[in-house]
């Protein structure tokens, strides 16, 4: 296979969806506060979506290692949906005494989800249950994102103490855009040579395709064997829309025989409005097309919903409870402790990282442990920001922070890391003097961290610090450890693991203000550490995309990389791995990490992972073994395989 060169559900969630909202970003313009929501915007019915607390939480974890630990009389005994909500879901009790709190108010209740309650009613009615005031939001165009509106709380939401100790959290009084797709291009400046080399006989760098990542990653030998995810089914968890030819046209180029029928798309909250560039519909695109070139054989759901975290919540539970996708990935997320209403507009400055957001930690904990006793295996980008993710998603005036991605910081998902390929990037053009032609030569794939350019800014031109001006940083595969999870169970034990790095403190120093200490993060914790396993990510190393742009039409794109790749792809060769042992695979962290703990990841040319020791994401370096930079490592897929036959899992 090479590359062939070709010249659910309220009124509101749906008029939101209909006018997809650009993704934030760190130049997005300060919101400007309306004042309270129109005559028409109250008159509107309103959902917001209650999560709920499991029942016997006690247990849940305690099942899920027996699930997965050999020769426990429950091994890969796997939950059905209706045997999680039978076990685990809320009790009835709760269910009715929450449903009767809110019908008391005026409003409708239905069960969305295991653990999910939708709430419906006027904004009046909804600004009474929760004692809020709503108000609109506007934010200004710029050169190129459209303007849009949203609602949100001057204050947070309060719960009457009767239902409070039942309730994760609430979502859907906020309806600004939050998660970003971890997706970019390569450094605009330097530009890479579309004469770029790499070693085998690959694609040019920039214009790599799914059947490289087959080779790199030792996926071939499966398709021989007739493995290519026939009988399994992938999901794809998304907050913008795409256009489904561009796939197609992106398979057909590489000779990959496929189903016409292939592709369901899941609309949940109204969908995510029609494609557009503004709203990241290349992230949805290269998501279908990585995951299913993968495991062409595979039938394929993509979930749709707005940008927003109700709806974030609401995809996922919708993915979970069907329970019909073996694998799932995203390739969305936000730092984990980032609330971005506060610092993006809503009134003076004040503390984003609120208490808000550990709802929506826990609510999604809950929900990804639903599908890892259900086996399925989830994925998540581990974010293209090096190990300071919360850069770029913060509006200037921030002091950066050592910090992860969730969800990829998530227990119970795989965070996919980032790498470069070894081999020659030959660079020439402006600014490099004319005629003059600069390489750099990786001599063994590397974690994922632009650092390694920065020789080509000074021979540019660049003024110190070049990775600022030259625009590196910090640009690389995300990692680190989480301030809010601690270390589970299958990573106790592991050489390599850190706890959180001290001295972090979120400053905001925009003049006028004096600067202000916004928080404080969390020092010395044993958390969970990030990533878990990589691939290829760098855009200097990167892939090719079909994708009709809403600007420019269809075309194939170049030199396309970010961790948003590494999801995809690692979900659709765990659809391969479900299909050669015959059962689900489940969360795979329990494999890798078993096999890193018994000194069977590596060894000789049979080794189902690769260690990755050279190279850092702009703090933690590559080492012998676990690292923070590219987690386990790489995997080889076919070695991977046996090795999972050979343990029994």
């Amino acid at each position: 296979m090479r590359f062939k060169k070709y010249l659910l559900a309220g009124a509101l969630a749906a008029a939101v969806a209909a006018n997809a909202a650009p993704y934030p970003h760190g130049g997005t313009p300060a919101a400007a506060d309306l004042g309270a929501l129109t005559a028409s915007d109250r008159s509107a019915p309103m959902s917001v979506t209650i999560a709920l607390k499991l029942n016997h939480p006690q247990q849940l974890e305690q099942l899920l290692e027996s699930l997965y630990t050999q020769g426990s009389p429950r091994y890969h005994q796997f939950l059905s949906a209706q045997e999680f909500r039978d076990q685990f879901g809320p009790s009835a009790d709760t269910i009715a005494s929450v449903s009767r709190y809110f019908e008391a108010a005026g409003l409708k209740v239905t069960r969305s989800a295991t653990a999910q309650l939708r709430v419906t009613g006027s904004a009046d009615a909804i600004e009474r249950a929760f004692a809020v005031q709503l108000h609109s939001y506007a934010v200004a165009a710029t050169a190129t994102t459209p303007a849009y509106q949203y609602r949100s709380p001057l204050a947070e939401p309060q719960l009457d103490s009767s239902i409070a100790d039942s309730v994760h959290g609430l979502f859907g009084l906020d309806t600004q855009p939050r998660l970003v797709p971890h997706s970019r291009q390569a450094a605009r400046t330097p530009s890479p040579s579309h004469g770029a080399q790499n070693k085998g006989a690959l694609d040019p760098f920039g214009f790599l395709t799914v059947a490289d990542f087959a080779q790199v990653y030792n996926v071939d030998p499966l398709y021989r064997q007739g493995i290519n995810g026939h009988g399994r089914t992938i999901g794809i968890i998304t907050l913008a829309a795409f256009t489904p030819s561009d796939a197609f046209a992106y398979w057909a180029s590489l000779g990959l025989n496929v189903a016409a029928n292939r592709i369901t798309e899941v609309e949940v909250d109204g969908g995510s409005g029609p494609p557009s560039d503004d709203s990241g519909s290349l992230e949805t695109t290269l998501d279908v097309e990585q995951s299913g070139g993968i495991a062409p054989g595979a039938k394929m759901i993509v979930y749709e919903a707005p940008n927003t975290n109700q709806a974030f919540i609401d995809v996922f539970a919708t993915a979970i409870d069907a329970n019909t996708a073996d694998t799932i990935s995203t390739s969305w997320g936000e730092w984990e402790l980032f609330d971005s209403s506060n610092p993006f507009g809503n009134g003076p400055v004040s503390n984003p990282v609120t208490g808000r957001m550990t709802s929506i930690l826990e609510a999604m904990n809950d929900m990804l442990l639903q599908a890892a006793l259900q086996g399925q295996s989830l994925f998540a980008a581990a974010g293209d920001a090096g190990a300071w993710d919360e850069v770029g998603e913060l509006p200037s005036g921030y002091s950066n922070v050592i910090s992860v991605d969730d969800p990829g910081i998530q227990p119970f998902i795989t965070s996919a890391g980032g790498t470069t390929l070894p081999g020659k990037q030959v660079y020439t053009g402006a600014p490099l003097p004319p005629g003059v032609t600069f390489t750099i030569n990786i001599p063994q794939e590397r974690a994922w961290g632009w650092d390694y350019l920065e020789p080509l800014c000074v021979a540019q031109g660049f003024a110190p610090p070049v990775a600022i001006t030259c625009g590196l940083f910090p640009g690389g595969g995300g990692g680190g450890v989480s301030i809010y999870f601690p270390r589970p169970f299958y990573q106790q034990g592991i050489p390599g693991m850190a706890d959180t790095v001290a001295h972090q403190k979120l400053i905001f120093t925009d003049p006028p203000s004096p600067p202000q200490l916004i928080a404080s993060l969390r020092a010395g914790f044993a958390g969970r550490n990030v990533p878990d396993l990589s691939v290829n990510a760098d855009p200097q190393t990167g892939y090719l995309i079909a994708y009709t742009s809403s600007v420019s039409g269809f075309s194939f794109e170049s030199f396309w990389g970010g961790t948003s790749f590494s999801a995809p792809q690692l979900n659709g060769v765990t659809s391969l791995l479900a299909q050669g042992t015959h059962h689900r695979v489940g969360l795979l962290n329990v494999p890798l990490y078993l096999l890193v703990r018994e000194s069977g990841g590596y060894p000789g040319r049979n080794g189902p992972l690769r260690d990755i020791t050279s190279g850092d994401n702009w703090h933690w370096f590559a080492q012998a073994g676990y690292d923070q930079a590219s987690g386990v490592g790489v995997p080889d897929v076919a070695n991977l395989l046996e090795a999972l036959r050979d343990i029994g899992f």
